[in-house]
């Protein structure tokens, strides 16, 4: 009887997984136009001029199913220029500027070749594996010259001094369809162009794919695609979707495989809604090859991106108004494993209806990529949110993001570049950008954990993005730096400002053999609230490690109820010096990059500011501004002095305002090397207030509140720094021209060998001095 009832479970069982693997009810499936999901492939021989190949054993191939072999048939299938010097333009068609022949195939069956023409020169050396290593300079001599094992390349007549490169690739692979089989010989629809005794036969599935893909969208059905393995030689399309939904039977073993192929595993352009589930992608270029994926400096363009010669990514949306991306997974994929671009709502003179309004990417994942994981490419996508996803070994962004309303919310996130937001350039933003801004975002509730190894920090906040919100993120043994807020812009590009970074804690620990320098926040924008954070390092303080860097002249920005522990440095203030780009006359110059905060809205700004102009380092004099003019846009901002001035492309400045606005106050710095430095310049309203400043447990802290310019310290309670010739308050003087007074208030000194040092005697003579108290000093001003 048992036996009996285990049999009739079984057949149930069996049943059931038999349905399953079928499509829902009223569902389009792909099976049922002839996609074969089959992992499988056997060795076959070709015979160049004949359609019929020799496999060794036929295993699941049938007629009329889509293949791939290779070696078979080579030919060049990319040509491209990328160039000249100095223009930001990706590559495009070579038309004839530049040939090739002599590829056979015996060379490679996917052979990848740069050609680099440095500006300047008559000459180009080559790279056969994406510019890891270089062949030789030579010169060009406008006829066939040779590369290597027959292939040979000519540069006809061209402006190749400007500064260009030029890819060349070449593919063996024959993609056909099965015509019919006889035993173990498979006649094909197309001819093999050369003899071969090894060449692979593999199912190739992205034709029945798309021809399921076509008419789901045509009959409005949605597609169910099984468990399976399909090979895809180029991506499929999704055209005007409305309302579509596209699911694998499995995440796990549902798997779109494009390795053998370029292009985005599935692209979606235009159209209502779409809803994409339930598969894994997996490409051709993993973490191990990031430096063949990124941007690689040439002699001849300087904008050349090593996945524009060998491309593949898991999805790209083009447009389509509604995305749903959900339990989908990236993996080895060359380019931004999930990307999106399309113009904005208003980027024509009349409003476009045809963008991106909603994306949402939902427990998916990118690992082992070797360029970014999430991008928005453009700032016309509105409302992109990145939840709960997984990103591990990425050799580009973990997310890139020029577009508007982001929200990066929920995710995990290792050895993965940066979470960027902004980069807004010329290429991707349009003439809505200073009413409607771009950049916005929330990043919040996300772990990060390990280092960063593209970016430099794991999030940034530049070139153009606006209100930004950083909240309650963990960084767990963060061996890079963490997060930055960047207020430069250039004559091509806006600055970032109005962020705020609260409620994040930071372990700075280093677990790793070495530790490097690293800042948990670094704001040179304005604008900018820090504030409910915990920034520390287990064990004895990191040298190495800076809790909170604020950099001059970013205005407006408010730290507060921080609490610090065993860094090297506490908070620490700092400059960022502006550069002389064209020099109109003796009063008026473009900057080639400034940091001072731009309002595009208003003619004439910044008047009375200061600039001290920098000699290797060092200030070497003052002037003072006119205004800064044409902020409207980037490439028509001016600087004009009141005073003349002999300057020329390259000086460096400082620029210092009037009123800084800065407010520090009510943190906790305690256990660190160097617990506070208020460097340089300051102003009338950047004040230091309410902070508990203690040595804690840590050595060697010889001064706990350095002050090196115009601040106001209140009520500030600094206490413990009792070893030999330590100091609670260590005064250095600014630049001569400068004079600021320092101001200090209601102040507690306690237990603190000296409670002043002053680099010069008339610095706390000059000084406001009110209501401080000093309990338990040995000195009180030496």
């Amino acid at each position: 009887m048992n036996g009996h009832w285990f049999g009739g479970i079984a057949f149930i069982m069996l049943i059931c997984a038999t349905a399953l693997a079928d499509a829902p009810p009223g569902w389009l499936n792909v099976k049922d136009f002839g996609a074969s999901g089959s992992e499988y492939s056997t060795t076959a021989s070709t015979v160049k001029g004949s359609k019929q190949i020799t496999v060794k054993d036929v295993g699941d191939f049938k007629a009329g199913q889509g293949v791939m072999l290779s070696k078979c048939t080579p030919r060049i299938t990319k040509q491209q220029l990328w160039g000249p010097r100095g223009v930001v333009v990706m590559g495009r068609r070579l038309d004839g500027k530049a040939e090739i022949r002599g590829y056979d195939g015996s060379q490679g069956d996917w052979v990848v070749l740069v050609l680099d023409v440095a500006k300047g020169s008559a000459t180009f050396r080559w790279s056969e594996d994406l510019a890891r290593t270089w062949h030789p300079t030579v010169p060009i001599t406008g006829d066939w010259q040779p590369i290597r094992d027959g292939i040979e390349v000519r540069f006809n007549k061209f402006e190749w001094e400007k500064g260009y490169t030029v890819v060349f690739a070449g593919r063996g692979q024959l993609v056909t369809v099965i015509e019919k089989i006889e035993g173990n010989t498979i006649t094909l629809r197309h001819v093999p162009t050369r003899t071969v005794k090894d060449a692979e036969l593999r199912h190739c599935d992205d034709a029945a794919l798309q021809a399921a893909i076509n008419q789901a969208v045509k009959e409005k059905r949605n597609l169910f695609v099984p468990i399976g393995r399909y090979r895809l030689s180029r991506g499929l399309r999704v055209a005007k979707p409305e309302g579509l939904t596209i699911e694998g039977e499995n995440a796990v073993h549902t798997i779109l495989d494009i390795s053998e192929g370029n292009g985005a595993c599935v692209t979606m352009v235009r159209g209502t809604e779409i809803t994409l589930r339930n598969f894994t992608m997996v490409g051709h270029s993993g973490f191990d090859r990031r430096d063949q994926c990124g941007h690689i400096p040439m002699k001849g363009s300087s904008y050349f991106w090593g996945f524009g010669a060998k491309n593949c990514n898991a999805t790209t949306i083009s447009g389509t108004e509604r995305v749903l991306i959900e339990n989908c997974h990236g993996r080895r994929m060359a380019s931004e494993c999930f990307v999106s671009g399309c113009r904005s709502r208003s980027a024509l003179k009349k409003p476009n209806t045809t963008y991106t309004k909603t994306t949402t990417y939902l427990r998916c994942s990118a690992i082992d990529c070797g360029r970014n994981a999430f991008n928005d490419v453009t700032s016309g996508p509105e409302n992109t949110s990145v939840l709960y996803c997984r990103i591990v070994d990425v050799g580009g962004c973990a997310w890139e993001g020029a577009s508007r309303f982001v929200k990066f919310v929920g995710n995990y996130v290792r050895n993965a570049g940066t979470v960027a937001m902004g980069n807004l350039g010329t290429y991707n933003r349009d003439e809505t950008f200073p009413e409607l801004g771009a950049g916005q975002h929330i990043i919040a509730n996300n772990v990060f954990e390990s280092n960063v190894p593209y970016g430099r920090c794991a999030i940034r906040s530049a070139v153009g993005s606006t209100q930004v919100i950083i909240a309650n993120n963990l960084f767990v043994n963060f061996g890079s730096s963490a997060v930055e807020t960047s207020g430069r812009s250039d004559p091509t590009h806006y600055a970032s400002a109005n962020t705020t970074i609260t409620g994040n804690i930071f372990d700075m620990t280093e677990i790793g053999e070495k530790s490097v320098p690293r800042t948990a926040i670094n704001v040179s924008a304005s604008d900018t609230t820090i504030s409910d954070n915990q920034v520390y390092v287990r064990g004895a303080a990191d040298p190495r490690v800076t809790a909170i860097m604020i950099k001059e002249p970013a205005v407006n920005v408010t730290v507060h109820d921080n609490l610090i522990r065993n860094c090297g440095t506490g908070i620490i203030t700092g400059r960022a010096a502006s550069r002389v780009g064209e020099v109109m006359d003796t009063v008026t110059f473009a900057p080639s990059f400034t940091f001072v905060p731009l309002d595009w809205r208003r003619a004439r700004q910044c008047q009375g500011w200061r600039l001290v102009w920098l000699a290797g380092g060092r200030p070497s004099g003052v002037s003072v501004l006119d205004a800064v003019v044409g902020a409207a846009k980037p490439e028509t901002v001016q600087f004009k002095l009141k005073e003349p001035r002999q300057m020329k492309p390259g000086d460096l400045f400082d620029t210092i305002p009037p009123s800084a606005n800065w407010l520090i106050h009510n943190n906790t710095i305690t256990g660190c090397l160097r617990p506070v430095a208020l460097n340089r310049y300051g102003s009338r309203t950047s004040i230091f207030r309410g902070n508990i400043v203690n040595r804690g447990g840590t050595q060697g802290v010889a001064e706990a509140v350095v002050v090196g310019g115009e601040y106001r310290l209140i009520d500030n309670h600094i206490s413990g720094f009792d070893e030999k010739d330590a100091a609670a308050f260590v005064l250095r003087a600014s630049h001569p021209g400068l004079s600021p007074r320092m101001v200090f208030q209601g102040n507690i000194v306690q237990r603190c060998s000296n409670a002043v040092k002053a680099e010069e005697k008339r610095l706390w003579e000059e000084a406001i001095k009110e209501g401080n108290q000093f309990i338990n000093c040995e000195t009180i001003h030496e």
